[in-house]
């Protein structure tokens, strides 16, 4: 969990009372995060000639990004005692009544395709604020933003420059700008080599280096704002006299571009003229339809079932009492008109880390009290628990396996390059495995798109055991899909392996029957036909192939036939020989390697 230090005066004056260290370590507890530290009993170090302020450094959960700074802390623990409401954001026009544009390009895609932002107008700066803001922003970058992997933040003055602005991505040579704290001018190239010794922004650099496009914000006069997710420029830089401040945000997720911007818009609008006011801006991003006006401050609504609370809680609340403790968590809730087991509830855009009923739940928990929670054990459960089909399934083949005599292997989802192709014959097409960016060593270099690599590393290690070796691995593999957020997939996969005097191939048929039997799929032979069984019946048969992971002649392929839809699930087949001398393996085995993904729709079993 991050460790958060807060000047303890001016957290003290903010909550409106004084605490001894032990009544603050217990409004701590109740409340759910933990003080680790009052410095005020310590010796507190001097810096540039003044002894630093007494501190209190509170441990905040790792999922609460608006606890980050002492706004939040403090907004948050006046509300659970009682002393604040909740605030109500609200969106606000600019005095011109035109909304600020950011256009983002479509060669952005290439590099960071997500950006949004936002004003705070007629912000009220001090010192500690001003602080507070930019140490706001380090620890989102941190935390959320990995490192500015996914998400990169840049403010600036908007006294400074003149919308409307654009995000777009350009050759690194024509990106110039004095960037912040500099005074030389300098275009990205020598930016780039520029930081190469500074310690705290060279750890960045990396992220768009090797792009042949770096992303920019400007403005409408072609001044360069930032180069996200590096450094701003210091023509917009921010101060304690700054008035109105523009953000920016760039990401390459979605989700998290908005729980950023969210955020920190949320934290700092109670600076603002009009308090928790925030200006939104129009972002135009008409290549892949995410035009929009951000942030959206709008509460997401949600409902929960107040029998659902009292069985976790062990409680017996009513539908208004579970309203009056969400208030203390800064909840909008209200009991519905629907259902009397029912309770409306608006959870606030500072909230990003409520997903689902169970963690509102745990806040009606925390406002209760947990040293008030009745002490007794459950006699019964308010969750419903079931595995995943393709993890019921995966068990279902792993027991068959383990039954029919083989043994159970686990070696590791990373493989090096060579193993999960050329040693296997096996040619990258670019499209199919997932890269590790940085690989420390070479023999983790990749996601595994089949079980194999793992199963003949196994059998090389373990060449002095007797033969038969019987092996088996139902674990994921993993492709890349760029239809997906995330550009990759998961699937489930099933992989056997003999090793032996002789080839083994009619042993790894027979577990094939056997785990294809257990499915209540047939075996189809040439004689009968497809036509031989009802289309609703599962069935397989196999067939020839030349796979050249396999020795010719050797290998067939494993096909299924299901509701009169028909896919291939798998291949197994007498290894080549080339393969063997790869994995330094003497004999001949015998090989299958089949998708559980698949054979999920393809039976009825569950």
């Amino acid at each position: 969990m991050p460790t958060i230090g807060v000047d303890k005066a001016a957290l003290f004056k903010a909550l409106g009372r004084e605490y001894t260290t032990e009544q603050f370590d217990e409004l701590c507890f109740e409340f759910g995060i933990e003080l680790d530290e009052d410095t005020s009993t310590t010796q507190k170090p001097i810096v540039n000639g003044k002894q630093e302020p007494a501190q209190l450094k509170i441990e905040i959960p790792a999922n609460r990004y608006d606890m980050l700074c002492i706004e939040g802390i403090s907004l948050m623990l006046n509300i659970f005692n009682g002393t604040k409401p909740s605030p109500k954001y609200r969106l606000t026009p600019p005095p011109g009544g035109e909304l600020q544009t950011l256009t983002i390009t479509k060669e952005t895609m290439k590099v960071r395709p997500y950006a949004a932002g936002a004003i705070l107008r007629n912000i009220k700066f001090t010192q500690a604020r001003y602080e507070s803001f930019i140490s706001l922003q380090d620890k989102l970058h941190q935390n959320l933003a990995r490192q500015r992997t996914l998400v990169a933040i840049g403010t600036h003055d908007l006294d400074t420059i003149r919308g409307p602005f654009s995000y777009e991505a350009l050759p690194p040579e024509d990106i110039e700008f004095v960037p912040l704290n500099q005074t030389k001018r300098m275009n990205a190239v020598e930016m780039m080599k520029f930081y190469e010794t500074d310690k705290h922004l060279s750890r960045y650099l990396h992220i768009i280096k090797d792009s042949p496009v770096y992303p920019v914000i400007l403005d409408s006069n072609r001044t360069v704002c930032s180069m996200p997710p590096i450094i701003n420029s210091n023509h917009s830089k921010i101060s304690i006299d700054t008035r109105n401040v523009f953000i920016d945000v760039t990401a390459t997720d979605r989700t998290k571009l908005a729980i950023v911007t969210d955020i920190m818009v949320t934290m700092f609008s109670q600076y603002t003229e009009e308090p928790f006011t925030v200006e939104p801006i129009e972002v135009i991003s008409e290549h892949n339809m995410e035009s929009r006006q951000v942030p959206d401050l709008t509460p997401r609504e949600t409902q929960v079932d107040v029998s659902y609370i009292n069985d976790c809680c062990g409680l017996s609340l009513s539908a208004e009492e579970i309203c009056k403790l969400l208030k203390r968590m800064s909840y909008f809730a209200s009991p519905s008109s629907a259902s009397k087991d029912v309770v409306d509830i608006s959870i606030p855009p500072t909230r990003a880390d409520v997903l689902h009923q169970c963690d509102i739940m745990e806040d009606v928990a925390i406002a209760y009290g947990f040293n008030n929670l009745p002490k007794y054990f459950p006699s019964k459960s308010g969750t419903i628990a079931q595995p995943l089909m393709v993890n019921k399934l995966g068990d279902i083949v792993r027991l068959e396996a383990a039954m029919a005599g083989w043994s159970e292997v686990m070696p590791l989802i990373l493989c090096s390059h060579d193993e999960n192709f050329a040693w296997l014959n096996r040619e990258d097409d670019g499209e199919t495995a997932v890269k590790l960016a940085n690989p420390k060593t070479a023999e983790y270099q990749v996601v595994r798109t089949t079980l194999l690599p793992g199963l003949l590393k196994t059998i090389r290690e373990n060449k002095h055991h007797s033969v038969p070796i019987k092996i088996f691995e139902v674990s994921d593999v993993a492709f890349k899909d760029m239809s997906l957020e995330r550009k990759s997939r998961n699937e489930r996969h099933f992989a056997a392996a003999w090793y032996g005097k002789t080839s083994g191939f009619e042993v790894v048929h027979g577990l094939m029957d056997r785990i294809m039997l257990m499915l209540k799929s047939a075996f189809i032979t040439s004689e009968e036909g497809l036509e031989g069984r009802g289309a609703d019946e599962s069935a397989y048969w196999i067939e020839e192939i030349n796979d050249p992971t396999f020795f010719e002649g050797h290998s067939a392929a494993i096909h299924v036939k299901f509701e009169g839809k028909e896919q291939v699930v798998g291949v197994f087949g007498i290894l080549h020989p080339t393969v063997l001398d790869n994995y330094d393996i003497r004999y001949y085995p015998g090989g299958s390697d089949e998708s559980v993904d698949q054979l999920i729709s393809d039976t009825d079993i569950l």
